[in-house]
């Protein structure tokens, strides 16, 4: 019997300090050496999260599961500002890593909601929380008014990659990273595109989407 959860559209105050470690568990292999030390990485992800632009899975103990980031015209669940960076990591510090995380950023995508990761606590992986998300992002995106759905996956995360095929996303392209492959140990991004039909994406089975007010 699959865990019972439910899908909430923003970042409850409360469980952000629990969203910035299950985000560090899900990221920090490929943004360590960037956003690294894990202590510096928590001071700036406690910061720079936006809590309006994510959905996240709760149980109904009140744990955070996991969470799922967007980025449209209006700002991205995750960014940082160049003082803010300033702050965390020094003057020199924060100008290389400033010039790093340009380089990778994508741009936002106005003709597809874009989505700006997606991660789940890693005991809980494999039980239908990932799927969960993916179909709340959907329902996001067709309440929106998108007529498709944007992610980026690396070409080391096979596991991500086969959810998102089973989802019906579908590769258009691939984006090589050239040299920061030494940095983020992946070589290329690939582009996945999901049409989002006309009718209403309906919560998972035995969950449901519902909002909360959340404190940025």
């Amino acid at each position: 019997m699959s865990p019972s959860f439910t899908i909430l559209t923003g970042l409850p105050t409360e469980l952000r300090s629990e969203a910035v470690s299950i985000y560090w568990q899900a990221f920090g292999g490929k943004l360590g050496r960037v956003l690294g030390p894990e202590d510096r990485a928590t001071v700036f992800l406690q910061e720079t999260m936006s809590a309006r632009n994510c959905l996240v899975a709760v149980s109904p103990e009140g744990v955070l599961l996991g969470i799922a980031g967007f980025k449209t015209a209006q700002g991205a669940f995750t960014g940082g500002s160049p003082a803010l960076l300033r702050r965390v990591y020094g003057r020199w510090g924060a100008l290389w890593r400033q010039g790093v995380l340009r380089l990778l950023e994508s741009d936002t995508d106005n003709r597809r909601f874009l989505v700006d990761g997606i991660c789940v606590r890693r005991e809980q992986r494999g039980l239908g929380v990932g799927t969960a998300l993916l179909e709340g992002l959907c329902a996001e995106a067709r309440q929106r008014g998108y007529a498709a759905i944007r992610l980026d996956v690396v070409d080391t995360n096979w596991r991500a990659r086969a959810l998102y095929e089973r989802q019906g996303f579908l590769a258009v392209g691939d984006t090589p990273i050239g040299w920061l492959r030494h940095v983020f140990g992946f070589a290329a991004a690939t582009t996945m595109v999901k049409p989002l039909d006309t009718k209403a994406d309906a919560p998972p089975r035995g969950q449901a989407i519902r909002p909360v007010e959340a404190a940025e």
